[in-house]
């Protein structure tokens, strides 16, 4: 089958592999209908590298058909339509049992000390291969797959369950933000966007941040107050929420932030570091730009609510303690536990109004061959890219 491989830092290519088989009785194998990009793969692209082997099997956002089923797996058949999460959790163990599914004790990577394994993501996640495929093998498949209905609906319609849509969701429910509060969204991203349009139906006030125009734009349609990014932002914000700042405040950027250009050298520079060393300095150096939790941080009321969505990748990151505490700021982060949420998200998504916009979130369709140029051009934020849906199914365009 075809794939998209890891080959080195700010290089992937699409290449033939094996296509996989069913391995255990609890396997499932899925013909990949579509499969996303998302903001987390370009730490891998750029930032992650000494964790990966050249080759490696990218991608963790995909959906499609079922092909086949191990002797075990009694909830699916060949032929349904289904949505795989980016966590791979057993569902029986305590964990998944109290609503904990990335910390599935099933499948924690405890050579690293890591949580559940993910998909096309790392050795510290299991170095599963991924959905950047024309197929994929799914561990746990008489429980983690998403059954949805097989009536012409677009994927794009229920792909995000994945990942973005239960990511961005949790990321509103850790923010804590009361009946009627505000809520303030740094970064409208994919998960911004949705964590945005989420606050608005939960009935709160949504401000939201981002410096690309575009990103802006969309969220505006969904009645989101949105502001550029500039160093006023942080006291804008508070005046306009009664002098105190918001109640809850979502950091949908992570590592990738900008505003940092010494951090930024950082993760460069221990990309770079034969693998062993560069695993080193992550372990046990502050390798990431902190800007957006910092900046959460500054704007979030006195007794309110950072919830971290954005993903971190640094042990010895400064963080500013002493205002933390004087503050009395709670903070909440954490790998989202997909199924957990999937009940609450379902009627939502299956609403034919489509409430949170799943499909006008999708800015580039393109093939599976198309890949390796799509990555630079999300990261680079070119072309008004917003969201990267893979389609191994269509033709490669002419400019691939």
């Amino acid at each position: 089958m075809r794939a998209l491989t890891w080959q080195g830092t700010e290089k992937v290519s699409v290449e033939t592999v094996p296509d996989p088989t069913v391995q255990e009785p609890t396997d499932a194998v899925v013909r990949i209908t579509s499969t996303a990009i998302c903001g987390s793969d370009l730490h891998l692209y750029r930032v992650l590298g000494p964790y990966i082997d050249k080759g490696d099997v990218l991608g963790h956002e995909p959906m499609g058909v079922v092909e086949a089923v191990g002797s075990a797996v009694t909830n699916l058949k060949v032929g349904d339509r289904v949505v795989v999460p980016f966590n791979i959790s057993c569902g029986h163990c305590w964990m998944c049992q109290h609503g904990l599914q990335s910390q599935c004790e099933t499948t924690q990577v405890t050579e690293y000390g890591s949580g559940a394994a993910l998909f096309g993501y790392t050795k510290m996640y299991g170095q599963v291969p991924g959905g950047q495929a024309e197929y994929l093998r799914v561990p746990h498949a008489d429980y983690g797959p998403i059954v949805i209905p097989d009536d012409g609906t677009p994927d794009d319609r229920w792909l995000f369950l994945s990942d973005i849509l239960p990511t961005a969701w949790q990321g509103v429910q850790y923010a804590g933000v009361p009946e009627g509060g505000t809520l303030a969204v740094l970064g409208l991203g994919p998960v911004g966007q949705f964590a945005a349009r989420i606050g608005k139906h939960l009935g709160f006030r949504v401000l939201a941040v981002e410096p690309e125009a575009v990103r802006r734009d969309l969220a505006a349609k969904y009645g989101v107050e949105t502001f550029d990014l500039d160093k006023d932002v942080v006291a804008q914000l508070v005046d306009l929420t009664d002098g105190r700042g918001p109640d809850g405040v979502v950091d949908a950027v992570g590592m990738e932030a900008h505003g940092n250009a010494v951090a930024g050298f950082a993760q460069r520079a221990a990309g770079l570091l034969p693998d062993k060393l560069a695993q080193k300095a992550i372990e046990t150096a502050g390798v990431d730009r902190l800007a957006a939790v910092h900046t959460a941080i500054d704007l979030v009321r006195r007794g309110g609510t950072v919830s971290l969505s954005g993903v971190y990748g640094g042990m010895a990151d400064p963080m500013p303690m002493m205002t933390l505490f004087d503050k009395q700021i709670t903070i909440r982060e954490g790998q989202c536990n997909v199924k957990r949420w999937v009940d609450d998200i379902m009627p939502l998504v299956s609403d034919p109004s489509d409430p949170l916009g799943t499909l006008d979130l999708t800015s580039h369709r393109v093939s599976l061959e198309d890949a390796p140029r799509m990555y630079e051009v999300f990261q680079k934020k070119e072309d008004d890219c917003v969201k990267v849906v893979l389609d191994p199914a269509m033709a490669a365009s002419a400019a691939a």
